[in-house]
């Protein structure tokens, strides 16, 4: 495979198993959803999923894709190193027993050593967006089924630009909390996750889910077209055949546009290693 070019400071960190600045690195602070790739090879090695803030001044990744990354203890004995399994270009180092997530694992990783491929522009990926009541829990379930590449809280179905979370909360902005799920359909389908949205919420429930009462915790499903409002359906329909009352909502994706929420509302549960409070599967299907 060829590898790419690299101007002087990518051979000096890359190549010589240099480091670079903390904070100085473009991917400190960069929080985008989709793949980091080995800059010398373009190997896939973290998910954005994987990533936090560490306080460091370097990417920080709790977890690494299967068998990308190789561990190289130092010389001296102190640090264990990370590189690229497939053209082993140096990235950083790992540090373990640190308990900054549950994990307790943090690929300290120069952004240098990176590149990153966003999810929009894979076309092999599809977005669906539901809304059922906080966005934590919502985000929790999403993330464990098997084909979800992402699922990330924003605000979704109102009439506020940039709302942030305190707008949310305290203003008429019209929006629902919601989770826009990335997902590859030849692994999972639109009816899958459909049907894994109505199994942890309460889909009955009118003035907002659980003990969170309000218009942003309504239960709503952002369909993008057709062929999705009439799989929704469908499986409305066999529920209320089964004495169900459905309450959620039908919006349209294309007429509303998603905001992401802020960073620290991003895998909530996931690095707290604990479960919501309002959101429990229940087999329905």
């Amino acid at each position: 495979m060829p590898y790419n070019d690299l101007n002087a400071e990518e051979i000096r960190v890359i190549e010589n198993r240099g480091t670079e600045m903390p904070f100085s690195g473009k991917f400190s602070s960069f929080y985008e959803n989709g793949v980091y790739t080995c800059r010398k090879c373009n190997a896939p090695l973290f998910n954005s999923n994987d990533k936090f803030d560490s306080g460091s001044g370097w990417p920080s990744f709790d977890d690494a894709i299967a068998g990308a990354v190789k561990e190289v203890p130092d010389a001296d004995g102190r640090r264990v190193e990370i590189v690229c399994a497939n053209c082993d270009g140096h990235l950083g180092h790992v540090f373990k027993g640190e308990q900054m997530t549950p994990k307790s694992t943090r690929h300290c990783v120069n952004s240098i050593s990176l590149g990153f491929q966003s999810n929009n522009e894979n076309s092999k990926y599809k977005k669906a967006y539901f809304a059922a009541g906080c966005f934590w829990g919502v985000e929790y379930w999403f993330q464990k089924q098997e084909g979800v590449i992402s699922a990330d809280s924003g605000y979704m179905g109102g009439y506020t630009e940039n709302p942030t979370y305190q707008d949310i909360c305290y203003r008429d902005t019209g929006h629902l909390e919601t989770v826009e799920v990335t997902y590859d359909p030849k692994i999972v389908s639109f009816e899958r996750l459909t049907k894994l949205f109505f199994e942890t919420h309460n889909p009955e429930q009118t003035n907002g889910q659980g003990p969170d009462i309000g218009s942003q915790y309504l239960s709503a499903i952002f369909t993008n077209d057709i062929e999705e409002e009439d799989i929704a359906q469908k499986l409305i329909n066999q529920l209320e055949d089964r004495g169900m009352n459905i309450a959620t909502m039908f919006k349209n994706a294309n007429a509303h546009k998603f905001y992401i929420a802020e960073h620290e509302h991003q895998n909530y549960y996931k690095l707290r290693n604990s479960k919501p409070y309002c959101h429990s599967f229940i087999k329905r299907f």
